[in-house]
């Protein structure tokens, strides 16, 4: 794969839409001037002092992660995906949350996909100057098929990296919905989002590190994200994960726990009933509450989108 090569700016110039030095994300901690001089301690209590600002930042800004939320939700119920788009550590974390929902959700891998600026090698190894590339980003959306159905969430912790600004762009020409993450007030992405989720974490303990604070906000944001829109399309029932897949030893001991614990029988009759229900938990719940065969617990939860509150009521 070919990159635009990175671009040098000149001295003092102002890259993008806003110079780097201007963004808080950027600027130098007045807390951890002295990082190099710590001990081990010091230094892991003073990243640790500047970590514990993070939930009361994503704290403040929940109501838009509340209606980036519902539109994903909205999104799946039509048949919509989620997609998220970064670069660097925010491209990672987009991607590491995408593929965790497969497994966690019962869900299959193209329902939420992460789009990483350089393809899914740049996971591992940096892919040079394809944050700065656009015109990936319109390849990269142009080959997934983004349409009006679908959200693309751009994560970008300095608010103002190319290859999301060029992904939020081609959302709004194709009619999908869209919802920015960024880390900086202000920040370009916010302007082209239908969403925009502004997490102001503030300078980082190592100035300009943004896979640390505004790494973590982004993590939380994103578990958010995804964690909820499942929760509201039926893929938990009480705080069970009630669609996992059972694929391996640790995942089916926890998937005969979920059922015992989802219906309130040991874990004989919970390990029986998820035998006959092909594995699926969510299925064997339902024929244990409802006292039916695994047929028409599936037949009950088709009915009511998934849901086994519905499904056991109905």
């Amino acid at each position: 794969m070919t990159t635009t090569p990175t671009r040098w700016p000149e001295a003092g110039a102002a890259p993008g839409p806003a110079g780097l030095a201007a963004l808080r994300t950027e600027t130098a901690n007045p807390r951890t001037t002295d990082l190099d001089a710590m001990s081990t301690l010091e230094v892991l209590q003073a990243i640790n002092a500047e970590d514990r600002t993070v939930a009361a930042a994503v704290q403040r800004v929940l109501p838009a992660v509340a209606r980036a939320v519902d539109l994903v939700v909205a999104a799946r119920q039509q048949g919509g995906r989620l997609v998220y788009v970064g670069a660097g550590t925010s491209g990672r974390l987009g991607l590491l949350d995408a593929v965790e929902c497969p497994p966690t959700f019962g869900t299959a891998p193209s329902e939420v996909v992460g789009l990483l600026a350089g393809g899914d090698g740049a996971f591992a190894v940096a892919v040079e100057g394809a944050e700065d590339d656009e015109d990936l980003a319109v390849a990269d959306l142009e080959a997934l098929g983004v349409g009006p159905a679908d959200v693309v969430v751009g994560l970008a912790a300095s608010g103002r990296t190319p290859y999301v600004l060029a992904a939020l762009r081609h959302a709004g020409r194709v009619g999908a919905g869209s919802v920015s993450v960024a880390c900086n007030p202000g920040s370009p992405v916010s302007a082209l989002a239908d969403v925009a989720v502004e997490v102001d974490t503030g300078p980082e303990a190592l100035t300009g590190s943004t896979r640390l604070k505004a790494g973590t906000a982004q993590k939380m944001v994103c578990n958010m994200l995804s964690t909820a829109a499942m929760v509201r399309t039926g893929k938990v029932y009480k705080n069970l994960m009630v669609d996992v897949r059972p694929t391996n030893a640790k995942l089916v001991d926890r998937a005969r726990r979920i059922v015992a614990g989802a219906a309130g029988v040991d874990e004989g009759r919970a390990d029986a009933a998820l035998r006959a229900a092909d594995g699926h938990a969510k299925t064997a719940v339902v024929m244990l509450l409802a006292g039916c065969d695994a047929p028409a617990a599936r037949d009950r939860l088709a009915a009511h989108g998934g849901r086994v509150r519905e499904a056991v009521a109905g």
